[in-house]
């Protein structure tokens, strides 16, 4: 079996092309290499953010823009339905910000058309190069050339209500050792009474439920896609692993462990049950989590990375990668903002905003005693991973997509082998059509 380690490990395979509509024109390559490169920059840099992760970046921008009176950055948000097809259209076009701030999971897209600049170079500079993410560098890094940075992380994991768990004889640390005993904690907490219930996912927001379910198929050393980019197939009939998961999910509907509305959930109220305490495991991340509530419900939360079928752990490496585009016209304005954005002040402040830091080292007691839920990614940071596809989007994030009419199908109408089956056709198509 391929684990993930070994995946972590693997480049991807060059023939591929991407599939982003009307990205064709290379443009010409910024020297990274030039004296001075990322450093005294002057004029302005026009970035683009999501609008998703907008507030952050308008924080850092603010505070760059004070830092200095020789450089201005101008941010940009895109809407994030709209974000690839806009910079798809900015390179034809030959009209590109000067940085792009990126969900990570879409850095490959452009990778594979050399659409953005290769910043190996001024990477390897950096002191603090062995402690960013390494899944999120992993998803801008091409034949071992790395064509972005990460910026920020956002995170999924279980979130453990404690003050139901100790009604309900529930162990955490425990719970998460097997699938087995994640249900039989699930059973003992919903017998704390009818308005309470052991479990909640959003079962019919695509994106939202392969944030928080596939982790706990990673955490088995295995996807649901398997091969590099350009050869790569679906992972789904005969994987052991995806057939458990789905079982469980399976008999907590089937037992009335999470609530009837599961089966609608959109994600639009996510995680408003789990913070009226009335959810006592709930996958998740920060920004839903913390961000929204007070210091009193804090105390009541044990977070957990994700577990497989027999413990193991994982969590998805959401987030966003930074990258300059080619063609730029400030790419050392650019990078020198990169920079100041890595820089630990900047880092150490992102859960204010929702989000966690993609540095390892920024877990310092300072930043432990500030944010005490968010430490826990950071000091397991290696077993972060998102996998590294052309298709994302079309086989997870898409309503009429593979992924989620699998999980409602297995999960919802008990048709798990037919479900399944299904899937690896779609996903095998999907792949293919991605790597034509």
């Amino acid at each position: 079996m391929l684990t993930r380690r070994k995946f972590l490990g693997l480049t991807a395979a060059a023939s591929a092309a991407a599939a982003v509509p009307g990205c064709s024109s290379v443009l010409p390559a910024p020297d990274v290499q030039a004296a001075g490169f990322g450093q005294d920059a002057t004029g302005t840099v026009q970035v683009w953010c999501r609008a998703a992760t907008q507030t952050g970046l308008t924080d850092l921008v603010k505070k760059f823009n004070a830092s200095q009176d020789r450089l201005t950055v101008e941010l940009t948000p895109v809407l994030d339905a709209q974000y690839v097809t806009k910079l798809a259209t900015a390179i034809r076009g030959r009209s590109v910000p000067d940085l792009v701030d990126i969900d990570d999971i879409n850095s490959m897209l452009f990778i594979y058309r050399d659409a953005f600049t290769d910043l190996t170079d001024p990477l390897q500079a950096l002191d603090f190069r062995d402690k960013l993410s390494p899944g999120h560098l992993r998803l801008a890094t091409k034949q071992d050339r790395v064509y972005g940075v990460p910026y920020l992380a956002d995170n999924s994991m279980f979130w453990f209500n404690t003050e139901l768990c100790d009604r309900a004889e529930v162990d955490p640390d425990e719970a998460v050792t097997s699938f087995d005993n994640l249900l039989a904690a699930a059973r003992k907490l919903r017998k704390l009474g009818d308005d309470i219930y052991a479990w909640s996912f959003p079962g019919n927001s695509p994106g939202a439920l392969g944030f928080v379910v596939q982790p706990m198929v990673w955490a088995a050393d295995t996807d649901l896609i398997k091969g590099t980019v350009g050869e790569q197939s679906g992972n789904i009939v005969g994987n052991d692993v995806v057939t458990q998961m789905l079982e469980l999910h399976r008999q907590l509907w089937v037992d009335g462990l999470v609530p009837r509305a599961c089966f609608s959930d959109d994600a639009s109220r996510w995680g408003s049950d789990f913070r009226a305490g009335k959810i006592g495991i709930f996958p998740s991340n920060y920004a839903v989590v913390v961000s929204p509530s007070d210091d009193a419900f804090h105390q009541k939360l044990a977070p957990k990375l994700l577990s497989g079928p027999n413990g193991g752990a994982a969590f998805f490496d959401g987030g966003d990668n930074m990258c300059i585009p080619r063609g730029a016209r400030n790419a050392s304005g650019a990078w020198e903002f990169v920079k100041f954005a890595l820089d630990l002040p900047q880092q150490i402040d992102l859960p204010a905003g929702g989000y966690t830091p993609v540095r390892s080292d920024a877990a310092t007691t300072e930043f432990g005693k500030k944010f005490p839920l968010a430490t826990l990614p950071l000091e397991n940071i290696s077993e972060g991973y998102a996998p590294t596809t052309l298709s994302y989007n079309l086989l997870y994030n898409q309503p009429d997509g593979p992924w989620l009419e699998m999980f409602r199908r297995a999960v919802f109408d008990g048709e798990l082998e037919a479900a399944m089956k299904q899937a690896q056709h779609n996903y095998d198509r999907i792949l293919s059509q991605g790597q034509a």
